[in-house]
Parts: structure tokens; C-alpha cells; sequence
């Protein structure tokens, strides 16, 4: 089998791919849902309803708070506790949406039926139509991201768009959701692929897939034999290839320029694969974006696993689900152990782009003491972006942030490949995170003046 790679940079880490063969599990629902109001890039969501209120599952909660945004809807039904602020996985507290979970009753607009719905049987989708759609059901990059999904799909007038590539790679360690979404709704994801690309105005559609999961290339070659419009492209195993440049460069074979340029200035637009199921359930289906597949997983956990989980569900639940927390030191991350952020409470809510929840046990839970810089150049040689991480690091702790921005911090995608693979456990991402979000403040607002 030719496998295909990006070119710069990458890394190997351990799988540890525990919960692969672990089929999904519908979560309990919560005694009490917390919806933050920023759960994508851009302006937070605002309220549309009030203490006292009472909500159905599928009822908007808030609506989209500028043209960068997206609404939010209750997953769950009952009544609306308070609009305060609840800590999120950042650490910080920030305006949420508490409701009190009362029975299970959902919008009667929601088709819930099973019955595959196929897009030729649905001439009046034109792409205005699955657009609109997609924009009014709150979706966004389900991969982790978080941008609003419409606007991918209607790229500026400079940039014209010749394929959709879906994102299977999931070449994070431990995360397996994606994966157990491909093997059990590849009709359904092969359907949002179809309304993606109508909605894009293409005419080729890619999926590319790490040969780690060769049930799922399998699958979808199948499914997909005979025709020319979809291509199944099947990938060497190399961190960080879920990253949409290096996924645009191993699957089409071009390079995404340095910021502002995305992948649709080369011609591509690039979708997780949770977002071609939930653009599928809202098209389709009628039904917003409310719930998503998490992998809880972690070394010492007595039972982790794959869940379809509400938004707004505490972490903690499901962490419990799985056997609640080893005995000893652990670590909680909100994602993975290579771009996950370490949590302060496990009363987290799940979010649109919780695609796992990893808790590191013992010796994993904790930093090996950073030792001074050997000059190896390994974090040079790993980073994907080809950017020389000791530089930026130094240049972020010392907040020289004009040199940051000449080396081009503002192009790290915040792998995590170079901290991973220095030798001296020097603490690089968290340096240039610091500096990349300083310097993109500074150029905010030097935009702003203009």
C-alpha cells in the first residue's frame, strides 16, 4: 500500500490507543448541564432565555454573537437554573448557561428516526440551503478547533475552493472517537461528505486515514468502490497529520503558505470527521449540534471507553462511568496528552470540541524537571510548521514579542512536537502559546488602528 505523508517535521508517539475496540456507550444524562457561551472561535454566543425558562433538547439557548460565531441549544430538557459564570477548560470562569435536567423531552422538529436519508433524494438542497442549514445549527470544527463551519464552506472571493478532504486521522495519542464514529455512521459521514462538497461547489471529495485503523480504510473503500468523486487516501502514522496543513500537504500534495493564508487559498477545505456527521444529523436530520463522541480514557482507569455524550455534561460523570479517578496522582486533560490542557476542576462541562477527556496516572501525571538546552535541534527538526521552537520559546520568555513575531511564531499550530521530542524537557510549548497569544493580541490591535 503507498502511504501517504506530509513533509515537514512529525513525530511517533506511543498510541496507546486503549478504548479502539470499545463501541460507543449513550452517556447518562446529567443533573444539571452547563452550557459556556464561548464554545468556538469568535465572538461568544448570547443568551436567549432567562432564569426560569423551561427548554426542551434541540431548544436554542443562545444565539450567534457576531458574524465569527455560532448559536448554542440544549441538550437536555428542563429548566433554565441561572446565567452565571462556570469554569470551562481553560481554567477561567466565563459566562455559561446552567440548566436543571428534567426528564428527556426533545423538539418535536427533530427527525430521530434511523432511516438513511440520501442526497439525491433531496433536490431542494441547493448549497445557499446547506449552508444556511449548518449556520443554524451551531456547528462547528468538531476535531477541536472550533470554528464556525459555515464560514469554511463560503471562503472569500480571493480563494476558490476545488476539494473537501474529511479529517480520519486522529493521530493524537489514546483518542479513539473518531475512529468508533467512522466504524459505526460511515453511511451517515459519507452523506455529510456529499452535502459538504455540494455546499462547497466541488466536485472531489477525499478522506484520509491513518493505516493504524485499517477496519475503517477498509469500510470506507468499500462503500466507496467505483466511484471517481471520492477518494479514500490511506496515511502513514505520523503525529502531527491531523493537523489540516499537514493533512492538505499528505493528502493533495500542497502547502498552505504562513498565516493569514488557510487551506482553501490552496484549494482545499478541511472537515473532521465529526463535523461531516453532525453537518449529516443537521441537514437531514433537522437536529443542532447538542452531543458528541468522547473518548475518557487513561492507563489506570478501571474501564475507559467511548461515550455519546450532551454538551454540557460534567466531566466528572463520565470519568465516573469509567471507574472515577486511580488512586494516587493524576493528570486530567481536556483532549489529548499532546495538545490537551491540563484541567483545575473535573467539573468541566463537555463542550463542541470535547473529543476526549485522558487522565495520566502516576509517573505520567508529572513533568520531568527541565534541564538546560543542548543545542540538538530536535525541536527543529520535529516541528511541522518548520519553525525553529528553541528560538521561540526564548524569545517568548524574554517577551521580545517584535523578534516573535519576525520568526513567525503566529504559524505554530501548538502540536506540542517539539516538547515532546526535547531531550532536556525544556517547557517550549508553553512558552511559545504565551508568546503566540501575545503577539496575536499586538497585531489585533494594530489592525484595529488601521
Amino acid at each position: 500500500m503507498n502511504l501517504k505523508t506530509f513533509r515537514i517535521g512529525g513525530v511517533h508517539p506511543e498510541e496507546n490507543k486503549l478504548t479502539a475496540e470499545s463501541k460507543t456507550v449513550v452517556a447518562e444524562l446529567p443533573k444539571q448541564a452547563v452550557f459556556p457561551l464561548s464554545q468556538h472561535i469568535g465572538a461568544p454566543a448570547k443568551p436567549v432565555v432567562a432564569k426560569g425558562d423551561k427548554v426542551k433538547v434541540g431548544t436554542m439557548i443562545a444565539e450567534a454573537g457576531g458574524f465569527v460565531s455560532a448559536p448554542i441549544f440544549s441538550s437536555v430538557s428542563g429548566t433554565v437554573f441561572k446565567i452565571d459564570n462556570a469554569i470551562d477548560a481553560t481554567g477561567y470562569l466565563k459566562p455559561s448557561i446552567i440548566i436543571k435536567v428534567e426528564g428527556d423531552e426533545w423538539e418535536e422538529s427533530i427527525d430521530r428516526s434511523e432511516k438513511l436519508e440520501r442526497l439525491e433524494d433531496h433536490p431542494e438542497l441547493t448549497p445557499e440551503e446547506i449552508v444556511n442549514r449548518v449556520k443554524n445549527a451551531g456547528i462547528t470544527g468538531m476535531g477541536g478547533a472550533g470554528f464556525p463551519t459555515f464560514i469554511k464552506l463560503t471562503p472569500p472571493p480571493t480563494a476558490k475552493a476545488e476539494c473537501v478532504i474529511i479529517n480520519g486521522v486522529e493521530c493524537e495519542p489514546y483518542i479513539t472517537a473518531d475512529y468508533r464514529l467512522m466504524m459505526e455512521h460511515a453511511d451517515e459521514i459519507l452523506v455529510g461528505l456529499e452535502l459538504l462538497m455540494k455546499a462547497a461547489k466541488v466536485t472531489k471529495g477525499y478522506i484520509g486515514i491513518e493505516d493504524n485503523k485499517p477496519a475503517a480504510i477498509e469500510l470506507f473503500e468499500q462503500k466507496t468502490a467505483g466511484r471517481a468523486d471520492i477518494e479514500i487516501v490511506p496515511l502513514a502514522k505520523k503525529y502531527p497529520q491531523g493537523g489540516e496543513k499537514q493533512l492538505v500537504d499528505a493528502v493533495i500534495n500542497r502547502q498552505v503558505p504562513a498565516p493569514p493564508a488557510i487551506p482553501v487559498n490552496v484549494g482545499a477545505i478541511v472537515q473532521n470527521v465529526g463535523t461531516a456527521f453532525a453537518v449529516y444529523q443537521a441537514v437531514m436530520k433537522n437536529k443542532p449540534l447538542f452531543e458528541r463522541y468522547t473518548t475518557v480514557t487513561g492507563k489506570r482507569l478501571s474501564n475507559p471507553g467511548n461515550f455519546l455524550v450532551r454538551m454540557g455534561t460534567p466531566m466528572k460523570d463520565l470519568i465516573e462511568a469509567c471507574g472515577g479517578l486511580p488512586e494516587g496522582d493524576n493528570k486530567v486533560l481536556a483532549g489529548g496528552p499532546m495538545m490537551g490542557k491540563a484541567l483545575n476542576s473535573i467539573e468541566v462541562p463537555i463542550c463542541k470540541g470535547t473529543n476526549s477527556v485522558t487522565v495520566l496516572s502516576g509517573d505520567d501525571a508529572h513533568r520531568k524537571e527541565p534541564q538546560p538546552c543542548i543545542r540538538c535541534a530536535k525541536c527543529v527538526s520535529a516541528c511541522p510548521m518548520g519553525l525553529e521552537p528553541f528560538l521561540l520559546a526564548t524569545v517568548s520568555s524574554l517577551h521580545l514579542w517584535e523578534k516573535a513575531e519576525a520568526e513567525d511564531i503566529t504559524s505554530c499550530i501548538e502540536c506540542g512536537s517539539c516538547q515532546f521530542t526535547c531531550p532536556a524537557h525544556r517547557p517550549l510549548l508553553d512558552n511559545i502559546r504565551q508568546g503566540k497569544s501575545t503577539v496575536m493580541g499586538i497585531i489585533r490591535a494594530r489592525n484595529a488602528k488601521k
